[in-house]
């Protein structure tokens, strides 16, 4: 067994008398089979923790990790941000530690950025940017950035400012390229129905929100112009504990096996590509346009057109499991992560996350991606994600054969809860889904999308689960979309949303089976491709007592940990 401290030496044995310092010692001391406990207190990185085939078969665990006495031990990327200056008005400045971050934390606490609703104000686009009657936007300093709620209603795109200028009567903001001319490309639809929202349109039209001047500063928010952080605690209270995530991944394992991680948070990373000329143009997940052919998709019955990314990009996790197999992560905590918190790339088989929490991320909480088999995401917490990037979901699964999702709670996401893209064999069991589609719309609880398979038997399988509260306009809980087949939807119980489910989509379902679910609305008559059989509608309040949606109730959702050595 090696043991480490943060107060500990490298150039010690590694014993518990005598621990190593760094996470890096006892990665190149370890031999297949060890363990690495950690002690309590803050690890913290000064580059990404790399494993590769060769540390294989380790066990990284927080000393006491299943016991009473287990202690707190973190992993954190981030800095602590000191030498502040005060100012009349209650702001205070300090010089970043790194780059110049999109979060910041005082005593754990997320510090929310600086921001001014653009409703009311009136912007007239140009070619490069907008102008604006009066000469308010002039005192605009900072790292300016425009944010796009609803530029197609799941979306939400981020550009930046690159420059304000004007004289005594208006103002001249010039945005940032390649993303301002991107955005313009890719945020423009034509709807032919009649009724709101009908005729051409280009959602940098309407900006929503402008962050991050230090003109925008209220008590409890901070704003950064180049390397220095302005920050107006509550209260007037001389900033203490305040910290700002550095690193953008925290961990990166490319090609190991046999990894296990118990009782460890993992915290305070960031991502920094929406603060460059790139921007964040948001489109579906967490996926984003990066430049590139963009295609016109055209809706069924005259319906109109919108603009999608030919090709896109996503979101990174702040910890990688790179073509990794049989890795394990048990009791441990994702917080304060400024991407997606956890993230299996590649060909990886039989990884597992379990009893875990994944709270305060900035994007999105888990992500399964292309070529992973076997996967298990069970009994875990996943909840307030995609509190800056708000289309990104609690967990996604896309290209993967056989991921399991099963037992966890899902809750307080801005759109959809659990969504799984193309695929085959993914199943959907007993989770706890509430409190989804808080800000953005057209999402559910649980979203599927594309073919899940060649038949039932290796479909995806939707089961069990409890979906209420979905909370904005033009939602549906459970939402089968964009030409998802064989998909089986059995025994859920969904409640409290727009809809339970859609059932007449473009492209159309096809081998899509709702059976035996409990729900508060009639979905009406399903379409050729879908089959209603032996659902349940209760309306009103009797659907909490209904004995069959208590009964699945009951079976959805967490069950205690059950710590395994």
């Amino acid at each position: 067994m090696i043991y480490v401290d943060p107060s500990g030496d490298d150039s010690g044995p590694g014993t518990v008398e005598r621990p190593f310092a760094t996470l890096q010692r006892a990665r190149d001391a370890a031999r297949p089979g060890t363990v690495v406990t950690l002690r309590a207190g803050t690890h913290r990185l000064t580059d990404t923790f790399l494993l590769t085939a060769a540390h294989s078969g380790t066990v990284y665990q927080a000393h006491g990790y299943g016991t009473p006495y287990q202690e707190k031990v973190v992993i954190s990327g981030g800095r602590e941000v000191t030498g502040w200056t005060p100012s009349g008005d209650g702001t205070h400045r300090a010089d970043a530690p790194g780059p110049a971050p999109r979060q910041l934390y005082a005593d754990g606490l997320r510090v929310e950025r600086a921001a001014l609703s653009l409703d009311g104000h009136t912007l007239r686009r140009t070619a490069g940017g907008y102008t604006v009657e009066g000469t308010g936007p002039q005192r605009w300093d900072g790292d300016v950035e425009f944010v796009y709620r609803g530029a197609y209603p799941w979306s939400e795109g981020r550009c930046r400012v690159a420059s304000v200028s004007g004289d005594a009567h208006a103002t001249t903001l010039t945005m940032a390229d390649p993303a301002f001319a991107q955005a313009t490309r890719l945020y423009h639809s034509v709807l032919t129905w009649e009724g709101p929202g009908a005729g051409e349109s280009y959602g940098v039209d309407s900006p929503t929100s402008v962050e991050n001047s230090p003109a925008f500063l209220t008590e409890g928010t901070f704003a950064t112009a180049g390397p220095v952080i302005h920050y107006r605690p509550r209260g007037g209270e001389p900033p203490a504990g305040v910290a700002a995530p550095v690193l953008e991944t925290l961990l990166h394992a490319r090609g190991a096996h046999d990894l296990t991680f118990r009782g460890i948070t993992f915290a305070d990373a960031t991502w920094l590509r929406p603060s460059t000329p790139q921007g964040f143009l948001h489109y579906h997940g967490n996926g984003y346009y990066d430049g590139g052919a963009l295609e016109t998709v055209t809706f069924a019955e005259g319906q109109g057109q919108v603009t999608v990314p030919g090709d896109h990009a996503s979101m990174p996790g702040n910890l990688i499991f790179e073509d990794t197999s049989r890795t394990t992560l048990e009791g441990c905590r994702f917080v304060r992560l400024g991407a997606v918190a956890l993230e299996f790339r590649g060909a990886g088989a039989g990884n597992t996350v379990r009893d875990s929490e994944i709270t305060d991320i900035a994007g999105g909480g888990l992500v399964i991606g292309d070529g992973a088999r076997d996967h298990r995401v069970e009994n875990n917490h996943i909840h307030h994600i995609g509190l800056d990037y708000r289309g990104s979901p609690a967990v996604l699964v896309t290209g993967a054969r056989d991921t399991v999702i099963a037992h966890n709670e899902v809750a307080d996401v801005p759109h959809a809860g659990i969504v799984v893209y193309e695929g085959r064999g993914t199943k959907v069991l007993n989770n706890l889904v509430h409190d989804t589609m808080r800000v953005l719309a057209d999402g559910g609880g649980i979203y599927v999308s594309g073919p899940q398979g060649d038949s039932h038997a290796n479909g995806a399988l939707i089961r069990g689960n409890v979906v209420r509260d979905t909370i904005t306009p033009y939602n549906f809980g459970l939402y089968t979309d964009y030409g998802a087949a064989y998909v089986t939807v059995e025994a859920n119980a969904v409640h409290r949303a727009d809809a339970p489910v859609v059932l007449t989509v473009w492209p159309p379902l096809e081998h899509v089976t709702f059976l035996g679910n409990v729900w508060d609305a009639d979905p009406g008559d399903p379409p050729g491709g879908v089959v209603l059989k032996d659902n349940t509608t209760v309306a009103g309040d009797a659907f909490d007592s209904d004995p069959r949606a208590v009964a699945i109730t009951r079976a959805a959702g967490r069950r205690p940990a059950r710590h395994r050595h």
